[in-house]
């Protein structure tokens, strides 16, 4: 059976609770301060069972214009609204703006009750309906029945009754989502459970013994206990007036606002994207960046309207936007909220979310402004490209895209499976389930190749640059798995080719210039003359009067090419001698098993500036190894 909630509306003292406690048995107002005052200053809840066997969640709001924001609360996730209206004081301000918090929330289902008939005349009570029925055209009440109740007398209450439960017939079942979310409206402790608290379980299901997720805080905890309507279960699930017990949470961790959900299912920001509704019973216009009070599910947070395509919004129009918060909010797409004004406080706008995690856009950029005004038309998969593209480079999780499109799990995993096929997407990252729009995986692609393109330019002898660099001139958000995959894809189209650390395009071909020609004959012929004595590189330069830029380059080439051996910073050998007094060393520590650094001096006839750099260049390499005073041939 489907789950219905059922929440009150209407002006202080018109009697909402009476109504309550005379259809349910219930007096929903528990606190002492709002019995002693007569008004309701917190939510109630009580619950009712219709003929057909449907339970209906109740819940009572305040009336008073200082608890709007409770009422605001309590509003959010109710299928069906009872309006309620005294005959004796007819239409009031807070009448007015409760229907325009429902309208703005989307509740499409309703009751006018019109009570205290006992207090007034038939052709009085007559004159209050007409009023009534001016005042709902053009409003999702238009067509809803009036019931004329008493509850001082019980008249018209079981009237009322079947009239709800005709209602509650016509309310479809709620739309499917695999995120389990339960915005926080109340929170307590219990002597011997430990804390607990209740809301609306909007969408999802929890069971017992889940392991959940406080929102923004991203406090996890263990459900160790859930009631529905007073009554112990395992699993609570959509549409249900749910408390949920927990195991190991203080109560000063939570507060009303806050979000339960599944661990990572949900993600705050500061951002959100918003189709904005200005209603018409504003009197001025509203300028860009305004100060407004941001309530959504049963959270209020202060923050700015930022108007992406004008500087004000005029009474009655309906626009994109994007709302920027004081503190982060836990929302999906199409969650609906409203907007109160931040000094005087009254209700101004409100809508429906579009993008709950959006980048921070700069106005009036059409090409943004047109993708809010088409997401809402398009299909399923174009919702799912559309949004992957948007993040560029990022990419997107499987987890951001649940609540970014609010596609259910297996039609969402569809779309994107049918999205590889077509190569629109690419699987960034595996094991996260993160996808890139090909656009951006070519744009990235394009890029490498440039920055490997200018380094060859800068540095025409070089064999390449190393991944660090490379991937160092990318965007910070670039994942090493991410760098892999260009890496590989590029390698495999032949654009680039790949020497342990070194990268280089497929086309690079080192080629010396003249000048450069020259100076390589040059330290050739220099370093191989010079044998086991050869000049340090600044004496080079200076005694052949070049430039150590240029020089160092082409050095650096014959290193790689293995005509030059670096034996430290300043000083390098030709390859040649070095072969030969290698050799002469390997058999001299084969001949007689060991060799002191004067033998060493004696088999090379070097003076001690070259021939400590010589011996420990070859302790370096393996060649032998020091034990004391002596070294000796390394084994393996």
């Amino acid at each position: 059976m489907k789950q219905i909630v059922l929440g009150t509306a209407g002006h202080i003292d018109h009697g909402k609770t009476s109504l309550i406690k005379a259809m349910t048995g219930i007096n929903t107002d528990r606190l002492k301060e709002e019995q002693a005052r007569g008004i309701t200053i917190e939510l109630g809840f009580a619950s009712l069972v219709l003929s057909g066997g449907q339970l209906v969640g109740i819940v009572d709001v305040p009336g008073h214009e200082k608890f709007v924001k409770t009422m605001v609360a309590g509003a959010s996730g109710i299928d069906v609204v009872l309006m309620i209206i005294a005959a004796d004081e007819g239409i009031m301000p807070q009448t007015r703006e409760h229907l325009e918090i429902c309208s703005l929330l989307g509740v499409q289902y309703g009751i006018i009750v019109l009570t205290k008939i006992d207090l007034v005349e038939e052709d009085w009570r007559e004159l209050v309906q007409e009023d009534i029925r001016d005042f709902v055209k053009n409003t999702f009440l238009e067509n809803a029945i009036i019931a004329p109740v008493s509850s001082a007398t019980g008249q018209g209450i079981p009237e009322l009754i079947q009239i709800l439960d005709s209602v509650c017939r016509e309310i479809p079942d709620r739309s499917p989502s695999s995120i389990f979310r339960l915005p926080v409206d109340r929170v307590f402790s219990m002597k011997g459970f430990g804390t607990v608290i209740t809301g609306t379980l909007i969408s999802g299901q929890v069971r017992v013994g889940d392991m959940v997720m406080l929102y923004p805080s991203r406090i996890s905890s263990k459900v160790r206990g859930l009631q529905v309507h007073n009554s112990s279960v395992e699993q609570a699930l959509s549409g249900m007036r749910t408390a949920v017990n927990f195991q190991g949470l203080d109560k000063t961790m939570v507060n009303r606002g806050d979000i339960l959900s599944s661990p990572n299912a949900m993600f705050p920001s500061y951002m959100v994207d918003v189709s904005f509704s200005f209603l018409k019973s504003n009197k001025k216009t509203m300028k860009n960046r305004t100060r407004i009070r941001f309530h959504t599910g049963t959270s209020e947070i202060l923050g700015n309207l930022i108007l992406l395509d004008r500087e004000e919004i005029q009474p009655g129009e309906i626009i994109m936007a994007q709302v920027r918060l004081d503190s982060p909010v836990a929302v999906i797409k199409d969650d609906r909220y409203v907007i109160r004004s931040y000094s005087p406080v009254r209700t101004i706008g409100g809508g429906a979310v579009v993008n709950p995690v959006p980048p921070k856009h700069k106005r009036f950029k059409s090409e943004i402004i047109d993708g809010l005004l088409q997401f809402s038309d398009m299909t399923s998969e174009e919702m799912v490209a559309h949004r992957v593209k948007e993040y560029g480079h990022r990419g997107v999780s499987f987890a951001q895209l649940r609540i970014m499109t609010n596609i259910p799990d297996k039609k969402l995993d569809g779309c994107i499976q049918s999205l590889l096929s077509r190569k629109q997407l690419l699987i960034a990252d595996r094991e996260n389930r993160n996808y890139i729009h090909v656009d951006h995986f070519e744009k990235l692609m394009g890029g490498m190749i440039g920055f490997i393109g200018q380094y060859h330019q800068i540095n025409p002898l070089k064999p390449g640059m190393s991944k660090e660099e490379l991937k160092s001139k990318l965007p910070g958000e670039i994942s090493a798995r991410l760098f892999q995959l260009l890496m590989s894809e590029l390698a495999r189209t032949n654009k680039i080719l790949q020497d342990e650390n070194i990268v280089s395009l497929s086309t690079h071909v080192i080629s010396l210039g003249a000048d450069q020609s020259g100076i390589r004959s040059k330290i050739l012929d220099v370093y191989l003359k010079a044998g086991l004595t050869p000049p340090y590189f600044k004496e080079f330069c200076r005694n052949e009067s070049l430039d150590a830029g240029k020089v160092k380059d082409v050095l650096l080439l014959l290193i790689d090419e293995g005509f030059i051996v670096k034996i430290k910073d300043d000083l390098f050998f030709h390859s040649q001698p070095m072969a030969q007094i290698r050799k002469e060393l390997v058999n001299f520590l084969t001949m007689h098993g060991e060799i002191t650094t004067p033998q060493f001096k004696e088999l090379t006839g070097i003076s001690r500036k070259y021939l400590i750099p010589l011996i420990e260049y070859f302790d370096s390499k393996n060649v032998t190894i020091r034990i004391g005073d002596i070294r000796k041939l390394r084994n393996g």
